[in-house]
């Protein structure tokens, strides 16, 4: 039969005829301060005796219990409980530990409650020395071990996963640094080579291109046979003073309308229809030549690259765009 939790410090929480179960013994085990405890009270508890009368007979053989058998708990271990990652009952527990304590005398808490180890435990029995102080501090050892063997079992698991977590986190950072590397190189005017950008990095792609956008601050001229709204949306970071032409397909999802609306914020926006390119280009101030795998309203959608060639290619592209 398991044992009642009385929350009360009067009449034994406990009896030689009660065993409490094995389950019910390790949901009162705590880690604190890096090792697993219980507390008085609940030893008290599980031994029948009053906690007072525990710390009592603690008190008067106080040589045997050395600090790595019994320590006495701060405030901020008990806000390190509290925070552990624990079920409801046991954060209870702490709290009721620390709440019923001397309740009724006037004052909140008198003492702060006592922690023991496995092997303050053992030493109890030995100074209680009652037939059920025996029988329990047993079963609370085998708890401890049972407690120490499934730790062990998982450390391994716990282990790859903590070196996976700090390998993505080493990859994220290393993934970011370079992008800032890239940014930093463009503003600088010293933009690397190329990039490539994987599948589904839709963000990333549509801020790098609109990063080379702003570069612009005479003229862009954007050969991409696929246009659309998106391609708007990008083309509206330019600087104020850099007129934009666009040279695409005569089909172009781009209306009149939407040409009209671009002009009246970010001026001056053309259109122009072309038939000759199969490939996407984009030429910052006649000055930087920009080729790119995919239209860049679909940037990021699969993998594609950008490559910034040698600006001998301008004037051939800018010839056949007219």
């Amino acid at each position: 039969m398991d044992v009642m939790v009385n929350d009360c410090q009067g009449p034994l929480a406990a009896s030689p005829s009660t065993h409490p179960s094995d389950d019910f013994i390790r949901a009162k085990i705590l880690t604190i301060r890096g090792v697993q405890v219980i507390l008085d009270r609940d030893i008290a508890m599980l031994y029948g005796v009053e906690t007072k009368v525990l710390n009592q007979a603690v008190k008067r053989n106080r040589e045997r219990f050395p600090d790595r058998f019994m320590f006495q708990l701060t405030g901020s271990d008990i806000a390190d409980v509290r925070s552990q990652i624990a079920t409801l009952n046991v954060q209870t527990s702490l709290r009721s530990q620390i709440v019923t304590l001397n309740k009724g005398q006037g004052q909140h808490l008198k003492y702060m409650p006592y922690a023991f180890t496995e092997q303050g435990v053992a030493m109890l029995s030995a100074v209680l020395k009652s037939d059920v102080a025996i029988r329990v501090s047993i079963q609370i050892m085998d708890a401890f071990s049972a407690m120490r063997r499934a730790l062990a079992s998982v450390a391994p698991i716990l282990t790859r996963i903590d070196v996976v977590e700090r390998r993505q986190i080493t990859d994220q950072t290393r993934n970011e640094e370079r992008f800032d590397t890239i940014f930093k190189a463009m503003d600088g005017g010293d933009f690397p080579p190329q990039k490539v950008f994987y599948e589904g990095k839709h963000y990333d792609a549509y801020s790098f291109a609109k990063k080379i956008v702003r570069k612009a601050t005479k003229s862009i001229v954007l050969v991409d046979g696929y246009c659309d709204d998106v391609t708007l949306d990008i083309l509206s970071n330019k600087r104020g003073g850099a007129n934009v032409t666009i040279a695409t397909v005569a089909k172009t999802p781009i209306t009149a309308t939407a040409v009209e609306k671009f002009n009246k914020q970010n001026p001056t926006l053309t259109v122009k229809t072309v038939g000759m390119f199969h490939d996407r280009f984009l030429i910052i101030d006649n000055k930087e030549l920009y080729h790119f795998g995919a239209s860049l309203k679909n940037l990021g959608r699969q993998y594609c690259a950008v490559t910034k060639m040698d600006a001998i290619f301008i004037p051939s592209i800018l010839q056949r765009v007219g």
